[in-house]
């Protein structure tokens, strides 16, 4: 586990959070440090991160440095702990637009360049959205990030950029991660703790 000293955090905690069935789930993600989430097909991966984002309906407790998450109004609580979905969702037709006019740091360690914000969204292939998507959400600066599958659409190369971005900007951020991946090796680079996720329960083990 990742120990930082940053007053006033304390990193994610959830507490009996049912969703759609499923659950009741407890864990908490202290400041820095990454947990690997795996599961079987079906056992509701992706559900959970989205009742942590607040986006699906819940019952429990969800806090940001003991912050409840009804004290927040929707858009500050997703920008704080945000979703990074495993398909990325795009609303305009230039890639800029999605950025606010504002200098991405990431694009270089994500392979891209300047001339990117001009793109038209239309000819970005899946892996590059889902690594500009990972770009996007950052420059909200979240507390917290929830990644559902980020690597899955990408090749090794660029797999490996995207572990390494997100390690630093936890590193330098103290942002707590929750990192979904079908890969035991990932899982096992990339995570403090681990855990199995079945439809009542998270077991902690080993990825």
């Amino acid at each position: 586990m990742v120990e930082l000293e940053r007053p006033g955090m304390n990193g994610l905690s959830v507490i009996d959070l049912c969703t759609r069935g499923r659950g009741p789930y407890s864990l908490h993600i202290a400041p820095g440090e990454c947990i690997s989430l795996r599961g079987d097909s079906g056992s509701g991966k992706s559900l959970l991160l989205r009742a942590i984002a607040d986006l699906d309906p819940h019952d429990g407790q969800v806090l940001l440095d003991g912050v409840a998450c009804a004290q927040f109004t929707a858009p500050q609580w997703r920008k704080q702990v945000a979703l990074l979905p495993a398909e990325s969702h795009w609303w305009k037709d230039e890639v800029g637009a999605h950025f606010s006019g504002e200098e991405c740091p990431w694009f270089e360690t994500l392979g891209f360049s300047a001339e990117t914000m001009h793109w038209q969204v239309s000819r970005l292939s899946s892996g590059e959205k889902q690594r500009l998507a990972l770009a996007r959400i950052l420059m909200n600066t979240p507390r917290v990030l929830l990644l559902d599958e980020p690597t899955a659409s990408l090749d090794a190369g660029n797999a490996a950029a995207v572990e390494t971005l997100i390690g630093e900007y936890r590193r330098d951020t103290g942002a707590a991660v929750l990192w979904v991946s079908h890969d035991a090796r990932q899982a096992a680079r990339v995570g403090d703790r681990h855990l199995q996720l079945s439809t009542t329960t998270l077991i902690e083990g080993a990825p």
